[in-house]
């Protein structure tokens, strides 16, 4: 996609100018939380999620606004079932008009209306995973150290190894004479493939909770020359803004923000099966800890420096007051806390790092 290191450092920059506007009226949402099955059925990706055990799991909530207040224009929901070799997705996106024109791997996808997956194994918001797809089965994968905010660096040439992707399209694909119903993807990621980048013990998921999100964009569309383009302003020549649909909402106009994302649970219980989302109260913890390394990002941002007397000497959740230890350095800080609820060692640090150290 990118032929050079100039390429690619345009690139970055339009990401963050592209993805960093705030919300005026965040709010404090809850993520969305999912329970992923096991099946032992053989899985065949077609597109079509022909196999009983997709029948027998539940969709997601229907995706909505990233920033969470507004209801999407075209309905889109999912579902998502593990065995002991992938993760399996399978989502439905309504549209009334299919098209794209973008065929290169690892080319910028989501200048098409397409679908994206976004996964951190082990929840510290680094080292995660990006996902994208259109509708010509054009898929980008990246790997990403740090979000943009804290200048992570993006692996454009990391892939998933043996990963499989199918659409079925209900309807006509680039045909603007008639009315289409949807598209249908089906996406099995290897275990293996994840394990290149983590050690195997995290990244097995069994009885586990990762952080997962997934987005959709979407287009307003122009007809020149009877085919399908994005819609342009007649008045400054630039592209209209385009739409992201979330499952778990942001809060802000920015997926890069892997706290907020949902939390998906690989269940040992089998697809049919019913089984119990739990969550923990050191996330409630972690959530409080975001928001003060947030202020103290702005800040640095503004000042170029880290200020102390931001953080406060304590935090509460349900009724507990817990004291902060902030510990200043030259480089950054670390925040850290004693869960009341675990007796774990929570931190984070300057850079959005979180971990903990079991008591």
């Amino acid at each position: 996609m990118l032929e050079s290191k100039y390429r690619v450092g345009f690139f970055i920059l339009f990401l963050v100018l592209n993805y960093t506007v705030r919300s005026q009226d965040q709010k404090n949402n809850i993520p969305k939380n999912y329970i992923a099955y096991h099946t032992d059925e053989k899985m065949h990706i077609d597109g079509k999620a022909n196999e009983s055990s997709w029948d027998k799991v539940p969709w997601t909530d229907d995706f909505i606004d990233i920033e969470g207040a507004k209801k999407p224009t075209y309905h889109t929901h999912m579902k998502m079932i593990w065995d002991d070799t992938n993760f399996y997705f399978y989502t439905e996106l309504e549209e009334p008009h299919i098209w794209g024109d973008i065929t290169k791997r690892d080319a910028i996808v989501f200048y098409n209306n397409d679908f994206e997956i976004f996964i951190d194994p082990d929840g510290d918001t680094h080292n995660y995973y990006e996902f994208e797809m259109n509708v010509l089965n054009t898929i980008w994968d990246l790997f990403i150290t740090k979000p943009y905010r804290d200048s992570g660096l993006v692996l454009n040439n990391w892939d998933y190894k043996n990963i499989k992707t199918a659409v079925h399209i209900d309807g006509t694909l680039n045909d603007p004479s008639d009315i289409d119903k949807k598209w249908n993807i089906e996406i099995a990621i290897p275990w293996k493939s994840i394990n290149e980048t983590y050690d195997d013990k995290i990244i097995f998921p069994k009885g586990k909770t990762w952080r997962v999100n997934f987005s959709r964009v979407n287009w307003d569309f122009e007809l020149i020359n009877g085919k399908y383009h994005r819609k342009k302003d007649k008045k400054t020549g630039k592209y209209l803004p385009e739409y992201n649909w979330v499952w778990s909402p942001q809060g802000v106009i920015n997926m890069h923000e892997p706290e907020h994302w949902g939390y998906v649970y690989f269940s040992e219980k089998k697809v049919g099966d019913k089984d119990v989302f739990i969550y923990g109260k050191d996330e409630k913890i972690k959530y409080k800890l975001y928001e003060i390394y947030r202020a103290q990002r702005s800040h640095y941002n503004k000042n170029d420096f880290w200020n102390k007397t931001l953080v406060p000497t304590s935090i509460t959740v349900d009724g507990e007051v817990i004291p902060l230890k902030t510990e200043m350095h030259i480089a950054g800080y670390v925040i850290s806390l004693k869960s009341p609820f675990t007796g774990n060692t929570l931190y984070i640090t300057e850079d959005g790092k979180y971990g903990k150290q079991k008591k």
